[in-house]
């Protein structure tokens, strides 16, 4: 199962659920059976061909929850990801619009939002990581189980 989490800048929410998800396939001992990544829609976090670290303040909220992470760069997801992935999991409406534009459509259906209906809180704005970080682990325990679910 490839997965791609997508997000605006790709420093906060979707690195932070691509963390969260390997985790949680980690404990399961199903680490062979995933590819997870996370991309941007936009390059405002990619300067010089170079993406930005994951935010301390996500970072320093994924170290209170001992998820463990690697030195993730920001980068933009490219239409040729859309053959590359079963699924595109995004954190809000804006990224799931942006996210269709870049990738050409949504044919095969691919693309949803992690809370279904509802938007991940961005804590760009809110300042809020610890929200944020609920509202991630919930989906992604959610998404997990579907995909355990479906085989």
């Amino acid at each position: 199962m490839r997965i791609m989490f997508i997000c605006h800048g790709n420093i906060c929410r979707s690195p932070m659920a691509e963390f969260v998800l390997k985790d949680l396939v980690h404990k399961i001992g199903k680490e062979r059976e995933f590819f997870i990544a996370s991309s941007a829609t936009s390059s405002e976090e990619i300067w010089g061909g170079v993406g930005n670290p994951i935010y301390p303040p996500a970072q320093r909220e994924l170290r209170r929850h001992n998820i463990p992470f690697t030195d993730h760069r920001a980068t933009k997801l490219l239409p040729s990801d859309y053959e590359k992935y079963d699924m595109f999991i995004c954190m809000d409406s804006a990224n799931m619009h942006n996210a269709k534009r870049i990738l050409l459509g949504d044919p095969q259906n691919k693309l949803e939002k992690l809370l279904g209906l509802k938007d991940i809180s961005d804590p760009w704005y809110s300042g809020d990581f610890t929200t944020t970080f609920t509202e991630i682990e919930q989906g992604c325990k959610e998404l997990l189980q579907r995909i355990l679910k479906n085989g």
